[in-house]
């Protein structure tokens, strides 16, 4: 997939995997590497600027595998602004599906 389209949508995908419960970033990594690629790198200074912009807090929790997790809880601000991204979302999906079947549709 092109690296410009993933760019745009990884702060909404990271915010909707975290509605419903907290992760941890290589949770989240592997969540969005199962539909599409993403470096695990590329993750953690994503998270790191969501959480300083008040979207997500953060917690350490034990872990059986090693040392303790990082989780990231969104945050009133940070469901507001995944609400936010997913009206933006679906206008601009919508209007680049209508352009496609313009262009390619005559």
């Amino acid at each position: 997939m092109n690296v410009q389209f993933k760019k745009g949508v990884l702060d909404l995908c990271v915010l909707a995997l975290t509605v419903w419960e907290d992760r941890y970033g290589y949770e989240l990594a592997i969540a969005m590497s199962n539909k599409f690629e993403v470096a695990v790198g590329s993750v953690y200074p994503l998270l790191n600027r969501l959480t300083q912009e008040g979207f997500f807090t953060t917690y350490l929790q034990e872990s059986p595998e090693g040392p303790p997790r990082k989780y990231y809880r969104l945050t009133p601000q940070g469901h507001s602004h995944l609400m936010a991204l997913i009206s933006e979302w679906r206008m601009f999906s919508v209007a680049v599906d209508e352009l496609i079947k313009e262009g390619v549709e005559r």
